[in-house]
């Protein structure tokens, strides 16, 4: 299954992982590489606990145009 995903870089240098289709679902690492490990590891936990609990597993997300 593959999930889109978004990381950034907070203003302690800490990469942020966080997927937007699974509320609440984020995670970090030292290091880019290690913050994409590591929401994998959330990804799953989280959709086991939604599939326990008979919530959806993930929610829509769309692409907007947005002219600046």
């Amino acid at each position: 299954m593959k999930i889109t995903v978004t990381i950034d870089r907070d203003e302690d240098g800490v990469w942020i992982a966080e997927c937007p289709s699974i509320p609440g679902c984020v995670s970090q690492g030292d290091t880019k590489e290690e913050a994409l490990t590591n929401i994998q590891e959330a990804i799953k936990l989280c959709i086991e606990v939604r599939a326990e609990h008979g919530m959806p597993l993930t929610i829509e997300t769309r692409q907007v145009e947005v002219a600046l």
